[in-house]
């Protein structure tokens, strides 16, 4: 039954793998959005928060309002379509998946206009004019892109600045915040982040240990994208833009958050060009989400042998330590328990780097295993508690110390009790150092992200996903219960 059972999943995922390789997916018929904007009487536009200033950030005064110069773009283009309008926050990468299905009517938190975009989507006309902005460490003999050709470059996911170092074969990181790319720049994890002007001027070009390179990468333009088929509510948006721009409120904005320059003043450049606009999932990609395979299984088993001995201490402290060993084991548990592991994640990678320094696998290792270290602990301490007091009295009858008595009588008892439990938390770490991408390690979970922006389609990366995690979980859960039937005084085939 339990093969019949592991050929129909894969049976399942298969079909369903095949079909999305060879299904396609027809673009939203969205031809009403326009009348449906003004009968809701509000224009709904997607972005993010944690883009921050000066896109879309949150008021000082009222954080439960938005500011930035796309907020006061946005409120005019509502006033002259006659409504309100309303953001929708949500993840940066996600905003383009999340339009099409139709979560908002528009999407305007500094989108590029390119050429992938540009097919998937309707964009408008441009509102802003940037340009990509090298930023290098202060001392770095850097000049150009051309120098970096054999060193690793940090940029955002889905921007054109990782599709420039993609179409020139330069090693690149992709993050999915820039604050995350310049950390990387500063301690020297990548050598370069490439951005558009607009963040680099904020976030680099005054900060002390870094170095905007002059002149420009590329150039492009900002745009407000919509689905294709939104003709109506693009035309309304173009108009209100060049509405904008005669009336001379466009640059009124723009001179209030200091982003007015000369670019604003010449023409657009065309819409950005890339060498690999059509993406399919392939022996290259497959191999991508292997490698990413292997760094989730690394991280997971180092975390967890990290893990039990600290678990093992704290088990053996609350039942056999005195009261302060007791209370500081008690307090130790409770704290990890209590507080979600990607907070402690990042306490361990941002909020302790003026102090120490770690890296991302460092940090990943230590937070996962300090984590589990907590649940590891309460598992043991239920396994020693469920041993016979008979086995400790037998053991001072055999003339055994306490130590003795713990090492080679009790604690090999309480790890047989205590297996399935510790299979079920490594099969709970292996899914959870999913939380790991936060701090930019690119494991299973993130590289099916990155794969789904990439290939515009999230079904075939994300079964894929599922099936590498079944490949690791899997087996490790065949191999804990083969391993609890040896140990186990019951050998019937049927009691485990």
């Amino acid at each position: 039954m339990r093969g019949r059972f592991v050929f129909a999943f894969f049976a399942v995922f298969a079909s369903l793998a095949i079909a999305a390789c060879g299904g396609h997916r027809s673009g939203s018929d969205a031809g009403g959005t326009l009348a449906e904007i003004k009968a809701r009487g509000e224009i709904m536009w997607g972005g993010d928060k944690l883009g921050g200033a000066p896109y879309v950030s949150e008021d000082r005064n009222d954080p439960t309002k938005v500011v930035g110069f796309e907020v006061d773009i946005m409120d005019a283009i509502a006033k002259r379509l006659g409504v309100r309008q309303r953001f929708v926050p949500k993840d940066w990468p996600e905003l383009v998946p999340l339009l099409e299905r139709g979560d908002f009517d528009v999407v305007m938190n500094g989108l590029e206009a390119t050429e992938e975009r540009d097919e998937r989507l309707r964009l408008s006309k441009p509102y802003y004019v940037y340009a990509e902005t090298l930023t290098v460490r202060k001392d770095a003999p850097y000049k150009s892109l051309d120098d970096l050709a054999k060193k690793t470059v940090g940029t955002l996911q889905g921007t054109y600045a990782f599709e420039i170092l993609r179409d020139r074969k330069i090693d690149f990181a992709g993050y999915d915040e820039e604050d995350k790319a310049y950390s990387k720049l500063r301690d020297g994890t990548i050598e370069a982040v490439l951005l558009d002007d607009v963040i680099a001027n904020r976030k680099a070009c005054s900060d002390p240990e870094l170095r905007c390179l002059p002149g420009e990468i590329a150039r492009g333009t900002y745009v407000i994208g919509m689905r294709k088929g939104d003709d109506e509510l693009a035309r309304a948006i173009d108009d209100a833009l060049d509405d904008m721009r005669r009336s001379g409120q466009l640059e009124q904005i723009l001179r209030k958050y200091n982003l007015w320059n000369a670019r604003q003043t010449e023409p657009p450049p065309p819409i950005a060009h890339s060498a690999n606009a059509s993406r399919s999932f392939d022996l290259t990609q497959l191999k991508l989400f292997v490698s990413a395979a292997w760094v989730t299984l690394a991280l997971s088993a180092v975390a967890f042998l990290l893990a039990v001995p600290i678990g093992l201490i704290l088990a053996i402290a609350r039942v056999y330590g005195g009261p302060i060993a007791r209370a500081l084991s008690r307090f130790y548990i409770e704290i990890f328990r209590g507080t979600p592991v990607l907070l402690q994640l990042y306490v361990i990678y941002y909020g302790m780097a003026p102090y120490w320094r770690l890296g991302p696998l460092e940090a990943c290792v230590l937070g996962l295993g300090l984590n589990y270290g907590a649940y590891e602990a309460e598992v043991y301490r239920g396994a020693l508690l469920a041993i016979p007091r008979g086995q400790s009295e037998a053991a001072k009858a055999l003339g055994l110390g306490p130590w003795q008595s713990l090492r080679f009588i009790l604690l090999p008892q309480a790890l047989r009790l205590a297996l399935p439990a510790m299979t079920n938390d490594f099969v709970s770490l292996l899914k959870d150092s999913s939380l790991v991408s936060t701090i930019a390690v690119i494991e299973l979970t993130k590289r099916m992200q990155i794969a789904g922006v990439d290939l515009r389609d999230y079904l075939v990366p994300g079964l894929v996903c599922a099936a590498m995690y079944m490949i690791l979980s899997f087996p490790l859960a065949e191999l804990a219960r083969r391993l609890e039937r040896r140990l186990a005084h019951d050998q019937r085939p049927l009691a485990l």
